[in-house]
């Protein structure tokens, strides 16, 4: 199912959640700018396991934040920055402008963490705000637990329109990633990342996001006439 939108509506503008969307899309941008240069790029500013282990040096610790912000495709891009818009509103709308903002980082650094101890030899740049994002699914997870979601599913040449528990959406999505990370153990180390995903990466930021939402939310002292806003 291709996501297009949740039943919850935001109270308020997500000024961060727009601004790590024009940010991620502005990057992206850049680098398809660079040509050549382009894997010399990624190469110094993604988070790259084996170098950030062996010289732990600022630069290395300043990758933890700048990978989130590189992308390695369209679809990659596409894809994360259509989960960042349709969760990620919510999200900030419990926990304010800045709250959500330092969640939506230390979720990231959680996920880069964790693909570093998983994969210490690893000599492959690992980009995507994938990470965070997880993070922020899993506080949608927790903040909004009867929502749904509305996607499309493709049959053949058609797609139709179907709706499915947010709970049920967002746990089948955290068992394929662990599972696929759990897979990718038993490969050689150089395939830490299989088929180009980090999916440990994914599992840290997720489980981040679970461990520090209750810490960001801000109590709720308003609530919806409907949780339920379809269209």
């Amino acid at each position: 199912m291709i996501p297009i939108k949740d039943t919850v509506r935001a109270t308020q503008f997500p000024l961060v959640n727009t601004g790590l969307i024009v940010i991620n899309s502005a990057v992206f941008v850049y680098e398809v700018s660079l040509g050549r240069w382009l894997l010399e790029f990624v190469n110094t500013w993604g988070l790259v396991p084996e170098r950030f282990l062996s010289s732990p040096g600022p630069v290395q610790w300043v990758t933890l934040f700048t990978s989130m912000f590189l992308h390695g495709g369209w679809f990659h891009l596409i894809s994360n920055m259509l989960a960042l818009y349709i969760f990620g509103d919510n999200v900030e709308d419990r926990m304010g402008h800045l709250r959500y903002l330092i969640f939506y980082l230390l979720c990231g650094i959680g996920a880069g963490l964790t693909h570093i101890f998983l994969n210490p030899e690893s000599p492959i740049p690992t980009v995507g705000a994938s990470g965070a994002i997880s993070g922020v699914l899993a506080a949608y997870l927790v903040l909004f637990p009867t929502a749904s979601v509305i996607g499309i599913v493709p049959v053949l040449f058609f797609g139709f329109l179907t709706e499915l528990p947010a709970v049920f959406y967002i746990g089948v999505w955290f068992l394929s990633q662990l599972f696929n990370g759990l897979f990718s153990l038993l490969a050689p180390d150089e395939l830490g990342t299989l088929g180009g995903v980090a999916w440990w990466a994914h599992v840290g930021g997720f489980v981040t996001g679970l461990a520090l939402v209750k810490l960001f939310a801000r109590r709720r002292s308003y609530y919806y006439l409907d949780e339920y806003w379809p269209w």
